[in-house]
């Protein structure tokens, strides 16, 4: 782990995930700002934050690699598993952090390094329509 320098483009990415506070893809934050920066510029930063543990990442129902503010209530202690659930919603795309964690059981003469799941649903937004 190094030192997050504040540029102007990291406080931009970390601006984004406070404005929406909702898990945002690589594909919307490389459209958000293709005008201040390039796609490697974007992915570099992202790597760098999630190394530092300010944002997560998991893979979506959709294939694209999501990334949301960590916040450390929602992580176990477990290896440093990131073990909360994470919701996408099938009609809006709204993809949020649920804050529960999920107990991993021990996997005997295994180790695990990486644990993910995604529930797909509607959000109650969708629902109500």
């Amino acid at each position: 782990m190094g030192v997050i320098r504040k540029t102007k483009s990291v406080k931009a990415l970390l601006n984004a995930f406070a404005e929406q506070e909702v898990a945002l893809s690589t594909v919307a934050l490389v459209e958000q700002f293709q005008d201040h920066m390039n796609r490697s510029t974007v992915y570099r930063i992202l790597e760098r934050l999630e190394d530092e543990g300010i944002l997560h990442s998991f893979t979506g129902s959709d294939g694209l690699t999501w990334y949301a503010l960590g916040n450390k209530n929602l992580f176990s202690g477990k290896a440093n598993l990131d073990t909360h659930p994470h919701f996408q919603c099938k009609d809006c795309g709204k993809t949020v952090c649920l804050p529960m964690s999920v107990s991993i059981p021990d996997v005997s003469k295994h180790t695990v390094e990486s644990v993910s799941l995604l529930l797909v649903g509607q959000c109650s937004d969708c629902a109500s329509v």
